[in-house]
Order: structure tokens, then C-alpha cells, then sequence
């Protein structure tokens, strides 16, 4: 049988044993010999002449014909334990063959070493994991903390405007808000960032109307713009639905931050923004915006770096216009968590065309959009409960007046309940709309408020509860 098995098998790396019907082992090559412990082994103290199941123990027993599996023999390779000489065992693949000379034929590969690579792999893993959780709630941490100081001195900067006078102090006061304001920007980005990192970015999907949510987007962006001396228009395609279901935030979120680059690295000519409708698929349609200027461009073998995180094109980007390079990888992640993608063609020097598509759901088609009164009245369309669009916008603003409170209590029903379910993003949003609905209120109810706002954004919950009992008591009970 030996010489049946001449070179190649005998040189083989894996191992293979030939045994009889009976059990014994009738030929093993050296790669077998070597592992099982019988490479010096003399003649008569070898490998061959032995039963199977003095190699497999767990897989065969002796019996009087020879030898019976524990389980049925298989020609798909599987995992089983060989015993050495020493009797110590190691894992092993194996497959075990008849051949049509009724011998059978075991052919092995040692996984030992594969196994404990692979448990090594397992706890890099897990210990990668564990650092980017770590990382991630470490940032998480951070941001809200830092967010707590500057919206300190962003209200209080608010409240010192509306009685400063001098000029100079005005004039410092509004950019001390500025810089609050970009800084608050940077914060979110991360917040952002680190939540769509960590796979725990929720969309919040509800019926908006697209025409309103341009119109606020277009009013933020069109006094800069006019002041840089910039053209600014803005299209709707005719077949784009007055009403979708979507999650209008994050669609502004990306158009703010697709404009706002755009504004940064536009000195002259124009900005557009067209919106069309290019698919429908049962209920629901893929809206396709696009976003193009005439500023500095960017060079063709420099587009694969913007949609990475903390990239920016070079270093005198950076510099020049400031910024996280974070801004266009939220966007292109939130574009492809509502279905879409996100593009950019580009010539340096001659502008650049930004384009995306997202898939929103179908909303009411029975009438169209209502155009708001004021930009203040389309944000409160956005954060404010649906019930609350029965009342007039200027009894809402005016402080103490019927409209006010009604507006109040209705916020802040929802507010704590919000935080009773431990949604702290989705209170933040109704506290904004609490800051405005409170602008005309004393300094001491503007002072509840600002309170009551830190104490959500650092989480508190015991804390919110006492400034919310506070704030109800003095604002609407007293009222």
C-alpha cells in the first residue's frame, strides 16, 4: 500500500491515513507522522498496523467486524479530534472517503492554529467594538457637555442685545452670537456624525409640505447671499407632490449644508436650486434636488475626498474657509438613509453642480400648500404639534395673550411628555419652539427658559422636572 501512495501523497501537507474495512491504518504519509507523533517511531511501534480508533477515539470504536462509526461517515469535509501518540489531541478537518478497493481514505488539515487565529480575530473584534462604542458615547458626552456653555452664552448674549445701546458693544455682543451660533453648528455635526457612526440615527418620518420647506430654506440663505452680491433662484418642477412623507428636518439639514458651501466658496455670479420629480414607484416618488454655483470648483482627482469624514480637499481649504469636513459625509449618509445618493460633477475653476435624490412617501394631494405668514411661522410648522396651526400667528408671538398660552401649554404637554419617554433630540426641538414662544416674556421667564433648556440638553432628568414645574407655575398659572 505504501508504494500504491508514492510522491505526491507522501510529501503532501495535509495528512493521510489508508485503513481496511477492519479498522487498521495500512499506509500514513509523513505530514501524519509527524503530526500524530510517530516520525521516530521503529517499524514496529509506527502508525501503520494501529486500529482508527486509536487516532479517532470520539469518531470510531473497535468492534468485532472492525470498526463502526458514531456517526455516519460523510464525504463533506468536517470537523473532528485526532489523538498523537502522547495521547493529547488537537482539531482537525477531515474527510473520510471509500475507495473502490473497499480501503478507506482519511485525509486531515490541522485547524488548531486556524481556531485560535480565529478567537484572536473574535477578541480584536469585540475589543474594536468595545473602543468605537467607547469613542462614540466619549464624543456623545463631550458635545452635549460643551453645548451646555455656549448655549449659557448664547441666551444671555440674546437678553444683553435687547438693552445694550453703545454701538461698539452691540456690534461685539452680535458677534459673540455668531460665533455661539457656528460653534452650536460644529457641535451638531459631531452629534450627528458620531449617531449615524454608531448605527443609532433614526429618521422621523411625517407629512410636510415641500413648497413651505423650500421657501424656509431659501429664506435663511437669500439675505447672504444678496449681500455677497450673488443671484439666487430657486425651481420646483410642476410634477413635485405639494405634500410627502419624509423626515423634513434632515432634508433641510442637507439643503442648509449643500447652500452653505456653496455661498462659502461663491464670490461672484449665481446659486440655483431645482427641484424635480424623476420616479414613482407604487406610493412612492423619487424627488431629485440639484444644487449648482459659480465658484472655485474642484479639481477631478480631488471629488473622491469630499463625502469622507474629516476631509476636506487640501489643507488651504481648511484655512482659508474654515470648517469639520464633516458636513457633506452626513449628508451623503442621510441622503442613503432615505434611499437615495448624493453627487457631485465639478471643473476647478468653473463651479460645482451638487445633486441628490431622496424616495419620500405620498402625502395628501386634495389641496396645496399654505403659504406662512412670516419665516417664524414656518418653523413653528416644523416644530410645532399640527393643532397648533388654528391660532393666529400674532396672538402666538405676543407674549401673555390667549393665542400664547394656548401655544405654551400645548408645547410643553408635549415637551415633557418627550422627555418622559426619554426622546431628549425631539424635546430640544419643542424647547426651541418654547425659547420663541417666550421672546416677549419678563426677563425672569426668559431666565426659566434658558434653564429649563440646559437642563435638557445635559439630560437631566430630575432637573428638567423641577425648572418645568417652575417655568408652568410662573408662565402659564400666573398668566
Amino acid at each position: 500500500m505504501g508504494e500504491a501512495f508514492a510522491f505526491p501523497v507522501e510529501e503532501a501537507l495535509e495528512m493521510i491515513l489508508v485503513f481496511h474495512a477492519t479498522g487498521i491504518i495500512s499506509y500514513a504519509n509523513a505530514a501524519a507522522r509527524k503530526k500524530l507523533g510517530y516520525e521516530k517511531m521503529e517499524p514496529e511501534d509506527g502508525l501503520t498496523g494501529r486500529h482508527i480508533s486509536d487516532i479517532f477515539p470520539n469518531t470510531f470504536k473497535v468492534t468485532e467486524d472492525g470498526f463502526e462509526a458514531e456517526e455516519p461517515l460523510e464525504e463533506e469535509p468536517g470537523n473532528l479530534v485526532m489523538y498523537r501518540k502522547n495521547l493529547t489531541c488537537f482539531p482537525v478537518e477531515a474527510k473520510i472517503v471509500r475507495a473502490c478497493t473497499g480501503d478507506y481514505i482519511c485525509m486531515a488539515n490541522d485547524i488548531l492554529e486556524r481556531e485560535h487565529l480565529g478567537r484572536e480575530i473574535g477578541y480584536v473584534r469585540e475589543e474594536a467594538q468595545q473602543a468605537a462604542k467607547a469613542k462614540s458615547e466619549f464624543v456623545a458626552n463631550v458635545t452635549h457637555e460643551l453645548r451646555t456653555p455656549v448655549n449659557g452664552i448664547l441666551g444671555n448674549v440674546r437678553e444683553l442685545l435687547s438693552d445694550v445701546k453703545d454701538p461698539h458693544t452691540l456690534k461685539a455682543l452680535q458677534l459673540i452670537e455668531r460665533c455661539c451660533g457656528d460653534m452650536n453648528k460644529i457641535i451638531n455635526n459631531i452629534l450627528d456624525f458620531s449617531k449615524l457612526d454608531a448605527g443609532k440615527f433614526t429618521l422621523e418620518i411625517r407629512e410636510f409640505c415641500v413648497r413651505n420647506m423650500l421657501d424656509y430654506v431659501k429664506a435663511q440663505h437669500i439675505g447672504k447671499m444678496t449681500e455677497k452680491g450673488l443671484d439666487f433662484f430657486m425651481t420646483v418642477s410642476p410634477q413635485v407632490p405639494e405634500y410627502v412623507l419624509g423626515d423634513e428636518l434632515r432634508v433641510v439639514q442637507i439643503l442648509n449644508n449643500l447652500l452653505s458651501n456653496a455661498l462659502k466658496f461663491t464670490s461672484v455670479g449665481k446659486i440655483t436650486v431645482q427641484v424635480l420629480k424623476t420616479a414613482q414607484v407604487k406610493d412612492k416618488a423619487e424627488l431629485f434636488f440639484i444644487i449648482s454655483d459659480t465658484g472655485i470648483g474642484i479639481a477631478e482627482e480631488d471629488r473622491d475626498k469630499l463625502f469622507q469624514s474629516f476631509s476636506q480637499v487640501d489643507a488651504s481649504i481648511s484655512r482659508k474657509y474654515g470648517g469639520t469636513g464633516l458636513g457633506l459625509n452626513i449628508c451623503k449618509q442621510l441622503v442613503e438613509l432615505m434611499g437615495g445618493t448624493i453627487e457631485v460633477e465639478s471643473r476647478k475653476g468653473r463651479g460645482s453642480v451638487f445633486s441628490f435624490s431622496i424616495w419620500v412617501g405620498a402625502g395628501r394631494e386634495e389641496q396645496s400648500c399654505q403659504a406662512p405668514d412670516d419665516i417664524e411661522a414656518v418653523y413653528r410648522r416644523m416644530a410645532l404639534p399640527a393643532d397648533t396651526g388654528t391660532v393666529k400667528q400674532e396672538e402666538t408671538k405676543a407674549y401673555g395673550t390667549a393665542g400664547n398660552q394656548e401655544a405654551m401649554r400645548k408645547i410643553l404637554s408635549k415637551l415633557i411628555l418627550c422627555v418622559e419617554m426619554e426622546n431628549w433630540e425631539k424635546a430640544e426641538m419643542f424647547m426651541e419652539t418654547v425659547r420663541q414662544l417666550t421672546e416677549e416674556a419678563p426677563p425672569e421667564i426668559k431666565r426659566m427658559v434658558l434653564k429649563l433648556k440646559m437642563a435638557i440638553q445635559k439630560e437631566d432628568y430630575d432637573k428638567v422636572i423641577a425648572e418645568y414645574g417652575r417655568l408652568y407655575h410662573d408662565s402659564l398659572d400666573s398668566g
